[in-house]
């Protein structure tokens, strides 16, 4: 930890969030960096601090500036030093707790629990009854996937399954904020240690039943937050829990479709074509049939002139016979889904590669959602 206290000189208000400039008030004496005086960008979380105002003193955690991670830039706020927020308690008596036995603890009242609205049709709830189920490796293709389905289907109900592999809270994510504010999402369900969803699910597969007998949803998205973790070792990414996801629609009546991970642009060899995350899953740790979109390029728009070049249409080819021994590899048009990506309310971006940039990435994302609606 990088614990340092400050004065808050300017808020900035966002749907479950705010984002706060403050000057450094307090460091300890071993501190190297970040010291008093210096003004630092910090992000807040109102449901788990409460909401900070101008000239309110806090103490916040610096590390993720330190290392540079995944959080916006921004350091977190773990409390306000010189006043309480007041008491808040979920509704229904709601006693389940998220992020549990961590200083962030987060009680919630979950869909599940004796005193909910949904409990009776929860405990009724056992089978998907054939809704599609879109698995996702990385948040970034969220939106993506769900302008492939409105490409298909605009007036989809689309719900999202938020699971804890990335960030824990629901509302760091901005597109979150920006498909729900759109309607591009009736829905998100946070399961298991995630928190902050319309709806709280005590484990992924209770979220998706959910998604099903409460929300009525067309189409469910099953993913991890922002903040994906990697090693570059075989199995040490946060996505690989995807497999079981998969696994459990397949083996709960619905109908589970895996987004591949694609990609020219990425340098790294390991994702140079289908990332081996997607391979690693799809060629051993999904013991049940998928179906797994497989995209046709076709040149149109930004940046796929290369993705149909002999060389790496080759590479796809060679990579996607690990899939199809498994799973229904099905070939899907990218026609039309550059343009329909375009219209996205979110700024498309996957490791800071926009849309133009990393085409491949996002109409691979875009093919699943397509060939999920189709389903219906």
């Amino acid at each position: 930890m990088m614990l340092r206290e400050g004065q808050v000189e300017a808020v900035h208000d966002f749907k479950g969030s705010q984002e706060l400039t403050v000057t450094i008030t307090a460091c300890p004496d071993n501190a190297e960096q970040f010291f008093i005086g210096q003004k630092v960008q910090v992000l807040s979380y109102p449901q788990l601090i409460g909401k900070i105002l101008c000239g309110d003193r806090v103490r916040f955690d610096c590390s993720p500036l330190q290392r540079n991670l995944g959080t916006g830039g921004f350091g977190l706020v773990t409390s306000l030093c010189e006043r309480l927020p007041a008491d808040e308690l979920p509704a229904n008596d709601g006693h389940i707790m998220k992020a549990r036995y961590s200083p962030s603890q987060y009680l919630v009242s979950a869909l599940e629990e004796q005193q909910s609205p949904w409990h009776e049709s929860m405990s009724r709830a056992e089978n998907l009854e054939g809704m599609p189920v879109v698995g996702i490796d990385l948040h970034s293709q969220l939106p993506a996937v769900i302008a492939g389905i409105r490409a298909e289907n605009p007036g989809a109900k689309i719900v999202y399954v938020y699971t804890d592999g990335g960030a824990l809270p629901a509302f760091f994510s901005r597109n979150i904020s920006l498909l729900r504010q759109n309607q591009w999402l009736a829905s998100v369900i946070t399961a298991g240690q995630a928190f902050g969803g319309d709806l709280e699910a005590i484990n992924t597969f209770s979220a998706l039943l959910a998604a099903q007998h409460v929300v009525n949803a067309d189409n469910a998205i099953v993913g991890q937050g922002p903040g994906n973790a990697g090693s570059g070792t075989p199995f040490g990414y946060s996505g690989f829990d995807l497999s079981a996801f998969l696994t459990q629609a397949a083996l709960g009546g619905g109908r589970p479709i895996c987004a591949l991970r694609i990609s020219k642009a990425d340098a790294r060899p390991r994702h140079q074509g289908i990332s081996h995350h997607s391979l690693r899953i799809l060629s051993g740790f999904v013991p049940v049939a998928l179906t797994v979109p497989f995209p046709v390029f076709c040149g149109e728009g930004g940046g796929q002139a290369e993705l149909i070049e002999a060389d790496f249409s080759k590479l796809l080819e060679q990579q996607s016979r690990l899939i199809s021994s498994h799973h229904e590899l099905k070939r899907c048009s990218t026609v039309g889904l550059y343009a329909a990506l375009s219209t996205c309310p979110v700024n498309l971006s996957t490791m800071g590669r926009s849309l133009n940039q990393d085409s491949a990435q996002f109409l691979s994302a875009a093919v699943a959602g397509r060939v999920a609606a189709q389903m219906l």
